[in-house]
């Protein structure tokens, strides 16, 4: 029997609050992955953005983060990262894939060595299994399908970012209600060169849950309970967040990467 490729799934995104949609995208994405008989999703991870991207509505990482460890208690394969929320200033998505992939790696090395320190008497056959069919991990971002449309946005991707995305790492894209992922793939020449590696996974039972949708649902006071994890619920009402005040943090700002594409185009501006 052909050993599967160990995959790893990860989310980028505001998180602003998770909400059962964001856990559920796992969920469907590792299905889907594997009943194409090649993968086995060994982890997922969210990363939270950095305060700084300049997103209208965004609460501190520090809530964000919270909120999210709180929800994935229950889940015994995916789990927050806080490393993109605690550099210093916005990451770009491709910096973040790196990231997590020479973690990978690092990780696997550690687990390899300390294989090679253990005595033979002290290994498990599985231990054993495991250094002879040792296979390098694969990284994929997880997404929904209109993230795809965002590709076209004007300034707010890199050309060679893009490409290294889909090329390299690759994505795994959940559909929604209207959106067209395969029109998204067909309308750009270098989407359809890596089609390939682009897994268009269809939601199945139809979860139209968003965070914004949530967030305007909180600040009028209403009723957000089956649709956010009671845990999640808990804390916002503990912290106050939500509020209509917060709802208008860096309303009117552009996202930090239109910010920086700016400034590389008026340098005398700074």
């Amino acid at each position: 029997m052909k050993s599967r490729i160990p995959l790893i799934l990860l989310a980028c995104g505001s998180f602003n609050p998770i909400t059962n949609m964001h856990m559920r995208l796992f969920e469907l994405a590792r299905d889907h992955l594997h009943q194409t008989g090649q993968y086995q999703v060994i982890e997922g991870i969210m990363s939270p953005v950095n305060d700084d991207y300049g997103k209208k509505g965004l609460v501190s990482a520090r809530h964000r983060v919270a909120m999210a460890k709180l929800a994935l208690e229950t889940s015994d394969w995916i789990r927050v990262d806080p490393w993109e929320s605690e550099q210093k200033t916005w990451t770009e998505t491709v910096k973040v894939l790196r990231h997590h992939y020479n973690e990978s790696l690092r990780l696997l090395q550690s687990k390899k060595e300390l294989m090679k320190n253990k005595r033979p008497i002290e290994r498990s056959a599985e231990d054993s299994l495991s250094c002879q069919h040792s296979v390098l991990p694969e990284l994929k971002l997880l997404c929904g399908a209109d993230f795809l449309q965002t590709f076209k946005t004007p300034n707010l991707w890199k050309e060679e970012h893009i490409k290294e995305i889909v090329e390299k790492f690759g994505l795994v894209c959940i559909s929604r209600a209207g959106s067209d992922p395969a029109q998204y793939i067909n309308e750009s020449d270098l989407l359809t060169k890596f089609q390939h590696n682009i897994f268009l996974v269809e939601e199945w039972i139809r979860n139209e849950v968003s965070a914004t949708q949530i967030r305007y649902a909180l600040c009028r006071g209403l009723s957000v309970k089956y649709l956010v994890p009671d845990s999640v619920i808990s804390y916002i009402a503990h912290h106050k967040i939500y509020m209509e005040e917060s709802e208008q943090k860096n309303e009117g700002d552009l996202l930090q990467p239109l910010k920086l594409h700016n400034r590389t185009v008026n340098p005398l501006n700074d």
